[in-house]
C-alpha cells in the first residue's frame, strides 16, 4: 500500500452515530414501566390515606371536640384543656388525632387557654404549634405569643411577635390593636422612637380604628419623653 493510499484512507470522515430515541425506550422499557408503576402506586396510597384514614379521623375529631370548644367559649379553661370525662379536652384531641385539622386548631385553643391560666411557657409552645389556616386566627396566635412573652418580661420576643401579628392581620381591627401593644412594649424598653413610629402608624394607616380615637394621647406622651 502506497503512502498516498494510506493518507487518503486516514482522511475519510468518521460517520456520526446519533442515538435513536425509539431504541432507548425499547432498551429501557422495563425500567420505565417500573417507575410509572411506582408512581401509580404512590398516588393510590395517597388517595387511600386521605379517604380511608385521614377523613374518618377528621370527622371523629370534630365530633369529639365540641364539648372542649363550648368550655373554651365559657372560659372554663381546665375543662377545655382536660375534658369532662365523657368527652376529651384539647390536650387529648391533640394527642389522639395528630395530623388532622382539628389537632392543628387544638394548638390554638390550648395555647390561649394556657395564656389565660397564666401558664405562659405552655401557651407559647402550643401557639407556636398552630399552622396558619385562617389569617385572623394566625394573627391572634402570634399576638397571644407576644402577650405571653410580655408576661415573661422577654420584651424582644414580644416585639417580634406583635410585629408579625399586625402584619399578618392586615386589617383595621387587629392590626392597630397589635401595633398599640407593640408601642407599649417599646415604651417599656424605653425605646421611645420606635414606640412613636408604632403609634403614628395607627394614626396614618388605621384612622377609623378604635385605637386611633385615643392614639394622640400616646403620641404626646412619648414625644414628651424624647
Amino acid at each position: 500500500m502506497s503512502t498516498t493510499e494510506t493518507n487518503t484512507k486516514a482522511a475519510e470522515p468518521v460517520k456520526e452515530v446519533k442515538p435513536n430515541s425509539g431504541s432507548f425506550v425499547q432498551e429501557n422499557q422495563k425500567s420505565l414501566m417500573f417507575i410509572i408503576g411506582a408512581v401509580i402506586v404512590l398516588v393510590a396510597i395517597y388517595f387511600a390515606y386521605q379517604k380511608l384514614y385521614l377523613a374518618p379521623r377528621e370527622a371523629k375529631a370534630a365530633d369529639q371536640m365540641h364539648v372542649a370548644q363550648d368550655a373554651w367559649d365559657k372560659k372554663d379553661w381546665d375543662k377545655a384543656i382536660k375534658g369532662d370525662g365523657s368527652y376529651p379536652g384539647f390536650e387529648k384531641i391533640l394527642a389522639d388525632y395528630s395530623n388532622t385539622k382539628a389537632a392543628n386548631l387544638a394548638y390554638y385553643y390550648l395555647g390561649m387557654a394556657y395564656l389565660n391560666k397564666g401558664e405562659y411557657k405552655k401557651a407559647i409552645d402550643n401557639l407556636n404549634g398552630y399552622r396558619a389556616d385562617d389569617q385572623m386566627v394566625a394573627s391572634e396566635a402570634l399576638g397571644g405569643i407576644g402577650d405571653a412573652y410580655v408576661e415573661l418580661k422577654d420584651y424582644d420576643k414580644a416585639v417580634t411577635n406583635f410585629k408579625k401579628a399586625a402584619d399578618k392581620a392586615n386589617n383595621k381591627f387587629l392590626s392597630p390593636f397589635y401595633l398599640k401593644k407593640l408601642g407599649l412594649v417599646y415604651e417599656a424598653q424605653k425605646n421611645n422612637s420606635d414606640a412613636l413610629d408604632a403609634y403614628k402608624r395607627i394614626k396614618s394607616d388605621y384612622p377609623e380604628s378604635t385605637e386611633a380615637s385615643t392614639i394622640d394621647e400616646y403620641i404626646a406622651r412619648v414625644q414628651a419623653k424624647m
